[in-house]
């Protein structure tokens, strides 16, 4: 019976019956307990997360070896007290970065340079179908991006290098 939402449900001959105690006409927001699964679902669904483009993705992250919690967090404390630091020698040493190391496959390196960027996004390109031209969109300013990139630059003999917090941190020291 679909007026009272009575309804029975046939599990291989032991079905059951029961009663949510209202109709289906009683559709008002708010007015049901039951969720998503119950034959119908209400209101918005909720987005589950909002991917940033420039920032790493965690098979990324493990990929590469980043193991460390929130990483982000700690390159980001990293760029605020280094630019300050009275001594950025020492500072670096506290921070377990090496100055002289090797990497895994045996090349020496030799840190030159720590590199930190700051960077604004505040606008998206969206390629047109078949690829031939694209749409520019300035963003709002609820959706302006800013944050500061660091880099450590070693030389391994022949270039320079540029290495993350983490990818400096699992050098081996001399």
């Amino acid at each position: 019976m679909h007026r009272g939402h009575d309804h029975h449900h046939d599990l291989g001959g032991g079905g059951h019956s029961h009663s949510h105690g209202h109709s289906h006409g009683d559709h008002s927001p708010g007015s049901h307990s039951h969720g998503p699964g119950h034959n119908h679902g209400h209101g918005p669904q909720r987005v589950a997360q909002w991917q940033t483009p420039h920032l790493p993705d965690a098979q990324a992250e493990l990929e590469h070896g980043h193991s460390e919690a929130d990483l982000d967090l700690v390159e980001k404390a990293f760029v605020e007290s280094f630019t300050t630091s009275s001594d950025p020698t020492s500072f670096l040493r506290l921070a377990r970065v090496p100055f002289d190391a090797t990497d895994a496959a045996g090349a020496r390196l030799s840190l030159l340079r720590v590199e930190t960027e700051d960077v604004t996004d505040i606008g998206a390109v969206m390629p047109h179908l078949g690829g031939g031209s694209f749409r520019y969109d300035p963003l709002p300013a609820s959706m302006v991006s800013r944050r500061k990139r660091l880099r450590f630059l070693y030389f391994d003999g022949t270039a320079p290098r540029a290495l993350s917090l983490a990818e400096a941190r699992a050098l081996a020291e001399l």
